[in-house]
């Protein structure tokens, strides 16, 4: 039924908060929860998980940290098995390039019978601007342990309109939408545009992996966000994903947002301004 509500989990972050924003602008009702809502919903607490789920048509579903996590494919396992319990209809899926944990995920979903929809992103243009890395890059350097390895970063505005569509063109379901933004970059030349943009020298180093991982810990990160860092970066990052895909224009019938024009609408945000 049109009226039971669409499940958005991750309500606040970079892509469940845009899918949400659209579709209540669409007049679409909507459920966005995390855990902090009321209802709740907590991946690591399964029996938050029905009372947050029943009575919704279909779902947006960001699994937290990352569906590369050796956890997560039993996780969206048992996350179908509710869903299908339940009578949810369709699922949209985030998951991420080149990850082998998040394609065996992938696949729990696409084998479920549910109606599914698959969108693989790269790492987005937003993590510049809506990470820690926001702050770097206001105090003038950025630390990583990354070198000329190029990644086509993918606008998170792209992503959530490609999970709208999916989520209400029927005539998208049962497709893995590959998206990327529209040219391979290293976080150097990243970094170089962002610098001439804000009108400030950012400086970008390249760091060891365990100096790295040692500040995560020091932050206290958890053991699965210090897997999942050094995995990313020492696995994930070779080079696997340098080339583009079009799961934009697939989805969307338009191009993928250039690193350039996000550069520009993130500016009037303030987010760069420099540090004091």
């Amino acid at each position: 039924m049109k009226s039971q509500p669409i499940l958005i989990i991750g309500k606040n972050g970079k892509t469940g908060a845009r899918v949400n924003q659209q579709l209540l602008a669409q007049g679409i009702t909507t459920r966005a929860v995390s855990r902090s809502t009321t209802p709740s919903f907590d991946w690591e607490k399964p029996d938050s998980w029905r009372t947050a789920m029943a009575g919704s048509r279909a779902a947006y579903v960001t699994f937290q940290p990352d569906l590369a996590i050796p956890s997560a494919e039993q996780s969206i396992r048992d996350f179908v098995r509710l869903a299908l319990e339940l009578e949810l209809e369709h699922i949209v899926l985030l998951s991420g390039r080149g990850e082998d944990g998040a394609q065996r995920a992938e696949k729990v979903l696409q084998q479920s019978g549910l109606t599914w929809n698959i969108v693989r992103a790269s790492w987005f243009q937003q993590n510049f601007s809506e990470s820690f890395m926001a702050e770097s890059l206001a105090n003038g350097e950025l630390f990583l342990p990354v070198g000329d390895v190029a990644e086509p970063f993918v606008d998170a505005d792209d992503i959530a309109d490609v999970a709208v569509a999916a989520l209400t063109q029927p005539h998208l379901h049962n497709q893995v939408f590959e998206v990327t933004g529209p040219r391979p970059m290293t976080f150097s030349q990243c970094i170089e545009e962002i610098s001439t943009a804000v009108g400030y020298p950012i400086h970008y180093r390249q760091i060891p992996i365990d100096h790295f991982i040692g500040a995560l810990q020091e932050q206290g990160a958890s053991q699965d966000i210090q897997w999942l860092m050094r995995e990313l970066f020492t696995v994930v990052f070779d080079g696997r994903n340098s080339d583009i895909t079009y799961g934009v224009e697939q989805a969307l019938g338009r191009p993928a947002t250039d690193f350039r024009h996000y550069i520009k609408k993130t500016l009037s945000s303030g987010v760069w301004d420099k540090s004091c």
